[in-house]
């Protein structure tokens, strides 16, 4: 576990790779038109037999003396603009992070991983009968 640290008169001050993870995962979620994080296939798979909400999930940082680089994937709703909700989340990421650390964001890379598809509403029977 690796952790920014900065030194001032009165000690140390660390904050773990995981923090920033979840800021990051929690700032990206929150953007509309993102329907989830997605920790790839295999992260998937184990976050659902564990039953774990894991908030740095689909978040990667790589956290330097006074910078970071944040990788994030995404899955998306159908429908949206996927450049304008990927820009958002950069910007809700890095917003997010810089004020909560003090950290500079050099990158936010956004991967769509997927789309969500919404159910269509069922038809109801009368609407399909042929008059």
């Amino acid at each position: 576990m690796e952790s920014l640290g900065t030194e001032n008169s009165l000690g140390s001050i660390r904050i773990a790779d995981e923090v920033v993870e979840v800021i990051a995962g929690l700032a990206a979620s929150e953007v509309e038109g993102v329907v989830g994080m997605s920790g790839g296939l295999v992260g998937d798979l184990a976050n659902m037999l564990a039953r774990n909400k894991n908030l740095s999930k689909g978040v990667k940082v790589e956290v330097g003396e006074h910078e970071v680089a944040v990788d994030l994937f995404i899955v998306v709703e159908y429908g949206v603009s996927i450049p304008d909700v990927a820009l958002s989340v950069q910007e809700a990421v890095k917003e997010g992070i810089e004020s909560m650390t003090g950290l500079k964001v050099v990158e936010a890379n956004v991967h769509v991983q997927g789309v969500n598809f919404k159910p269509l509403p069922e038809a109801k029977e009368e609407d399909l009968r042929l008059k």
